[in-house]
């Protein structure tokens, strides 16, 4: 079991690896050194979530549709090598917009879209594996060693990242992107290797149960519990990941830190991220997984509170201060909620994983937008582009503080009496898929 727990996480780091240089450097680089507007780039960095409701078509589809014999395999090592060329080449599309706007526009889209699809193809598939190995006692440790595994590699390749960039050009920018992209495709391919037994089909099998988008949207969002617990996650990560767009242009603006400088942000909250990670199984034990969410509930809007402020009292100890206790209730939000998620998969787990994982990636893309249309909005209109990032952060304040009244509504009991259960058309299609 640990095995496999830490063949996952490779495959988590590998793919979160390939965020880093969009979300931590390129975002900087295109909003204040390429002086482009925070709404285009927010519409860039959105773009790879439009496709997340194929998360919930590859989740149903993989449960049903095995690559020789391997149930979620192929489909890992698909979106992996998606995510890995995409961040190769977002840095060659981005250059392009100066010399020729929309041919650089144009080969951004593909290139960012190329990189979303990997995504939600790769994440939904493993986070199938990690629901399916681990029983309901087990799953906050799978999480817990996934998420800690990955913010490691988070902090390292920012890190790496900050020291690559000491001296600023496009070239090196290119080189580091390149760099980042080779070690995520090592590290993704080895945690692949031997991480899925092989099924035997059997000859009789019958045909695969077949579902359209409406009932697929039905058996997820028919169940109160589910649709509840979906726009919860929506609202939650639009606003602690609708961040990521703006943390470092905005330290960059109002302090005028340089691009290593602002890198390293992410290494700080990584660092207090694993902080979180370790102290949560502590406290789940002691306040369970809805006390530990809401608890992350209010240390992230706190620290989106001291964030804004920061700015206008010009006080870098307080943006760090933010920073820092917004790396602690990140992580303390992530694994408890990312808990209360794998226990809403009882059953068609493929199905829920693309569900939860589509809501992911719908709050990412509406957060960078609400995030980058409000900067660029409220700047203009008070001609101060610092005052423009207050008002994201402290907007993001309220919507953590509105998930905390949510929370209380969300009952895991009450989700698994209201899934609907398998029929047997679908029973006997898996049945028959494991080789039973």
């Amino acid at each position: 079991m640990l095995r496999k727990r830490i063949q996952l996480s490779l495959i988590h780091v590998a793919v979160a690896m390939t965020l880093v240089p969009i979300n931590s450097t390129l975002n900087r680089v295109m909003i204040k050194e390429m002086a482009l507007s925070a709404t285009l780039v927010a519409v860039l960095a959105s773009l790879p979530y439009i496709f997340s409701p194929l998360q919930m078509v590859i989740g149903n589809y993989s449960d049903r549709h095995p690559w020789l014999g391997y149930r979620r395999t192929g489909y890992i090592a698909l979106g992996l090598l998606m995510c890995v060329a995409g961040v190769s080449l977002a840095p060659l599309a981005v250059f392009l917009m100066p010399e020729n706007r929309w041919l650089g526009l144009g080969l951004s889209v593909l290139v960012f879209g190329i990189w979303g699809v990997g995504m939600n193809v790769a994440s939904v598939s493993y986070m199938s594996v990690a629901s399916e190995i681990s029983d309901p006692k087990g799953r906050s440790r799978t999480i817990s060693i996934m998420w800690f595994v990955m913010i490691t590699g988070i902090i390292l390749t920012a890190a790496t990242l900050g020291r690559l960039l000491e001296d600023y050009t496009p070239a090196k920018l290119e080189t580091a992107f390149l760099v980042v992209a080779l070690a995520a495709l090592a590290l993704g391919l080895l945690g692949l290797i031997g991480l899925e037994e092989r099924h035997k089909t059997a000859a009789n099998q019958p045909a695969p149960v077949r579902k359209s988008w409406r009932e697929l949207g039905a058996a997820v969002l028919g169940n109160p519990q589910a649709r509840h617990f979906f726009i919860y996650l929506i609202i939650l990560l639009a606003a602690i990941l609708g961040q990521d767009v703006l943390l470092e242009p905005y330290a960059g603006q109002a302090f005028n830190l340089p691009v290593s400088a602002t890198t390293r942000i992410t290494s700080i909250w990584g660092t207090c991220f694993l902080v979180a990670l370790l102290v949560a199984g502590f406290l789940e034990r002691r306040m369970g997984k809805r006390g530990v969410a809401a608890l992350g509930g209010w240390t992230a809007a706190a620290a989106f509170i001291a964030i804004a402020a920061s700015g206008p009292l010009e006080l870098k100890s307080l943006f760090y201060s933010g920073v820092v206790v917004l790396g602690l209730g990140t992580g303390l939000s992530t694994v408890s909620n990312l808990s209360l998620m794998l226990d809403m998969t009882t059953v068609r787990v493929g199905l829920f994983i693309g569900a939860w994982g589509m809501a992911e990636a719908m709050a990412r893309g509406l957060g960078a937008l609400l995030s980058g249309g409000l900067r660029d909005v409220f700047g203009a209109l008070t001609q101060n582009a610092v005052l423009g990032y207050v008002v994201v952060f402290g907007v993001q304040a309220g919507m953590m503080l509105a998930t905390l009244l949510m929370l209380q509504r969300i009952d895991v009991a009450g989700f698994q009496q209201e899934a609907a259960p398998l029929d047997a058309m679908e029973r006997a299609a898996l049945v028959n898929e494991a080789g039973g």
